[in-house]
């Protein structure tokens, strides 16, 4: 049995992936920020482990990992799916959501990565999959910030792939399209059909087709696969 911890799982991609990884029989934790209901209702469904967390600090994120780590003495696979958007003109960006978005986008996965990567050197095996967004690979205006901080995740992961293969470590990032999360719910009708028309397979993805990825990319299917970006987006083209 694997020890699965995923940040950002009490809703969207990140809550698919803690039922995909649980119905597998993985011994899932996740952590959550605010929404402690949801949280729960996910550790009822599905009996992983749920843990407070705010990935833009670093000191709760050595506590989230101590704390899976003091009941299982190991953590084989860390999925970094936390995140925030932001929908505004650069111009109209303040200093204070530049560093929402960049710490909890950027700083959450380096700081969760960090913590990790001791252990899984130990075990000479373990892997990590970061989530970055299909803007994180062509940009999208009015998303400067979160275009930013989602491509900065893609170099992340790439770096520390080199860094951590020789210990039979993988690393590979997710970069979604248009999935049907609450991060998209203020799209209108006539918004997401037009986004649809664009898209090769002529509709949204599900935040269940982007968990099954990840548990491929964790699976021993993938094991000569490490420091890729692997898109989920419809065959989408920007």
């Amino acid at each position: 049995m694997r020890t699965v911890l995923i940040t950002g799982g009490s809703r969207g991609i990140g809550a698919a992936m803690v039922r995909r990884f649980a119905a597998a029989g993985d011994k899932v934790f996740f952590t959550y920020l605010n929404a402690a209901q949801a949280a729960e209702a996910i550790s009822g469904e599905t009996g992983a482990k749920a843990v407070q967390a705010d990935a833009r600090s670093g000191e709760a994120v050595r506590r989230a990992v101590k704390a899976v780590m003091d009941e299982t003495g190991r953590i084989d696979v860390l999925i970094c799916s936390a995140g925030v958007s932001l929908n505004r003109m650069l111009a109209d960006t303040t200093d204070e959501e530049y560093r929402r978005v960049m710490d909890t986008n950027l700083y959450g996965p380096f700081a969760m990565i960090r913590e990790v990567l001791p252990g899984m050197f130990w075990n000479r095996q373990g892997c990590i999959l970061t989530v970055s967004s299909i803007w994180g690979q062509t940009g999208a205006s009015c998303e400067a910030v979160y275009s930013a901080s989602k491509a900065a995740v893609i170099g992340l992961t790439q770096a520390v792939a080199k860094e951590a293969g020789t210990a039979g470590i993988r690393v590979n990032c997710i970069a979604p399209g248009m999935i049907d999360t609450e991060m998209n719910r203020h799209l209108s009708t006539a918004e997401t059909a037009e986004i649809c028309a664009e898209i090769p397979l002529e509709r949204i993805g599900l935040p269940e087709e982007v968990a099954e990825t990840a548990y491929f990319l964790a699976s021993d299917a993938a094991s000569y696969i490490t420091g890729q970006v692997i898109p989920v987006n419809g065959g989408w083209r920007i």
